[in-house]
């Protein structure tokens, strides 16, 4: 295989590969989202809010950015201005699990997968929405 063929190889699977980045981050974004919704129930995860000192309409206000956030990036929908978006909603997660530890598999979770996931989303703004985008204007 010379260069020119593994460039064109790499700019061929290139789309592909920041839309799989996409879908998982959005897959990630509704199943937060929903788990939120249906297992801790819309009173339990204001509670749970309320319980960190903050206000539960806050609560809210994150189901809202996973659930929406997270269908966007799946339909590859304003994927850069979305994923800069949820950051914020990560950095939040990150400090409410400090205290826990570097492992998600501690008590309470760690502090590892919310702040790898701000910086997936970080690099998702820099790629945009990669193929099999809902309209090419909007990614």
């Amino acid at each position: 295989m010379n260069v020119s063929s593994t460039a064109a190889t790499t700019s061929a699977v290139q789309p592909h590969a920041i839309a799989l980045l996409r879908v998982s981050l959005g897959v990630m974004a509704l199943a937060h989202g929903l788990l939120k919704v249906f297992v801790f129930t819309l009173p339990g995860t204001v509670g749970y809010f309320e319980s960190l000192g903050l206000p539960g309409f806050m609560a809210y206000l994150t189901i809202l950015g996973e659930l929406g956030g997270g269908l966007a990036l799946l339909l590859g929908v304003y994927t850069r201005w979305v994923s800069l978006a949820m950051i914020p909603l990560l950095l939040g997660a990150t400090s409410v699990h400090l205290g826990n530890g570097w492992m998600f598999s501690n008590a309470g979770g760690g502090w590892e997968f919310p702040l790898f996931w701000s910086v997936a989303l970080l690099v998702q703004a820099g790629l945009g929405g990669g193929s099999f985008v809902l309209s090419r204007r909007l990614r």
